[in-house]
């Protein structure tokens, strides 16, 4: 068999692994949701996202350990976050009971502007970095000691933002699941899915390996659209279920993580601080998936009920349009 056709087929079978785990994991976070009393919101950033975010940190942590290979690390956290944000571009093309935006709870918008301070701060140290006004501990950027604090601040004020909402919490318990039987299969999912989403990017930067691509391209496009199958693939599941608050907290809860995880790779990587390291094209990632997340804050506030031709809220088009516009920037500059 030709070396490619068997990549793809390796590709697609992990794919499906992950989309079918997935789905199971986004039902059983649904089910630990009613019989907790934790609302979908919560489950969603907090259970989902950490489990869906943690091939991202492996592959970041591989990528900068065993293949000294820091722009598939970096390209990987924020094209991660800037396709987890086109997701939900996708949900509202499909969700047919009206814009999504409708049916979202306005405690989403805590999460996304943390998610703009905290991508923000990492295109600020790129730019500092850039002009040698950005200090260091050791071999670990300054700027990651405080990615590290925004984040928990961020986890701190999302828990008290929680703990003062009314919003409702899962749906009617699914007959026959109890906490023991959801716990157990919410563990399984997870380990499908971490399993998979390891082989999965591994299977990718060989293919691109293939084809020519530079690695902030590879990082950035290929390996970011591998490692965030599992968020597609539970946020997928939990629209289906009609838990649009879980999909949502999923995704805003990964892009969070996701950036905790930039951080964590620059302590593993021990040639020096990780924003000296890389190409200043990575840049256009942060910035983009900032302006999507301020898109996201003020579709959530304002609530756009219309859809444009049709298809989705204008919001949702803006996303697709900045997603489309940092691809072909990146594809310009990784040919």
């Amino acid at each position: 068999m030709n070396p490619i056709t068997l990549i793809w087929l390796q590709f697609a079978f992990c794919v499906v692994v992950i989309g079918f785990a997935g789905v199971r994991l986004s039902r059983y976070g649904d089910a630990i949701a009613t019989l907790t009393g934790l609302s979908r919101n919560w489950v969603g950033m907090i259970l989902l996202a950490t489990v869906t975010s943690l091939p991202e940190l492996v592959t970041g942590l591989s990528a900068v350990t065993v293949a000294a290979a820091p722009d598939i690390a970096v390209g990987d956290v924020l094209g991660s976050c800037v396709f987890n944000l086109t997701i939900l571009a996708l949900i509202d093309v499909f969700y047919r009971r009206g814009t999504m935006y409708e049916h979202a709870g306005t405690g989403h918008i805590v999460s996304a502007g943390f998610g703009v301070i905290l991508l923000a701060a990492v295109g600020l140290a790129m730019l500092l970095t850039t002009q040698g006004m950005m200090p260091s501990i050791g071999h670990v950027s300054f700027a990651s000691v405080v990615i590290f604090g925004l984040y928990l601040a961020a986890m701190r004020a999302l828990y008290l933002t929680e703990q003062r909402s009314t919003s409702p919490i899962g749906s009617a318990t699914p007959p026959g699941i109890t906490l023991k039987t959801a716990l157990m299969g919410y563990g399984i999912a997870s380990a499908v899915i971490v399993v998979a989403g390891i082989w999965l990017p591994m299977i990718g930067v060989e293919l691109a390996r293939v084809m020519g691509w530079s690695n902030s391209f590879v990082g950035t496009l290929f390996v970011a659209f591998a490692t965030s199958v599992p968020e597609l693939a539970t946020t997928w599941g939990a629209v289906r279920i009609g838990a649009i608050d879980m999909a949502i907290g999923n995704l805003l809860g990964s892009n969070l993580f996701d950036v905790l995880i930039l951080a964590i790779d620059d302590f593993a990587y021990l040639s020096g601080p990780i924003f000296a390291k890389i190409a200043p094209v990575h840049a256009v990632s942060a910035l983009t998936a900032c302006l999507m997340s301020g898109a996201v804050i003020v579709a959530l506030a304002y609530r756009p009920a219309s859809r444009v031709w049709h298809t989705a809220s204008w919001a949702s088009l803006a996303l697709l349009a900045l997603y489309l516009l940092n691809a072909a920037v990146q594809f310009m500059h990784g040919k």
